[in-house]
């Protein structure tokens, strides 16, 4: 299995300068359970997006549902922080930044993955 065909860096939607920027703009939030509720189901969807990956055709029809709702678990986090930022009267212009389209949500929460693993490490 070829792991990456070529030019697959071509197909990547959210720039890494813009998903550093979009995360700096939420750990600035007082809101850190929020903020740490949004991170967990980030990585969570992050995970399940790599297991589909790797996954035959059979393994990806049984866990599809479940990549959605982790999928949807991850942009409502997204949007209920947004919402407490506003209500406490922080900046909250990243989520209009990271839009609305699902796959490009979902390349940022792969990139969040990408930053709690280098901080961690």
């Amino acid at each position: 299995m070829q792991l990456f065909g070529k030019n697959w860096f071509l197909k990547i939607n959210v720039t890494y300068e813009k998903a550093k920027h979009i995360f700096m703009e939420i750990n600035k939030t007082s809101r850190t359970q929020l903020r740490d509720n949004l991170i967990e189901n980030a990585v969570r969807y992050s995970e399940m997006r790599t297991q589909w990956y790797f996954a035959d055709r059979d393994k990806r029809i049984e866990i599809e549902s479940l990549r959605t709702s982790t999928h949807n678990s991850f942009i409502d986090s997204c949007n209920i922080l947004s919402r407490a930022m506003l209500a406490s009267q922080e900046n909250a212009d990243w989520r209009k930044h990271l839009g609305d389209d699902r796959k490009l949500i979902g390349d940022f929460a792969c990139y969040i993955n990408l930053f709690i693993g280098l901080k961690t490490a």
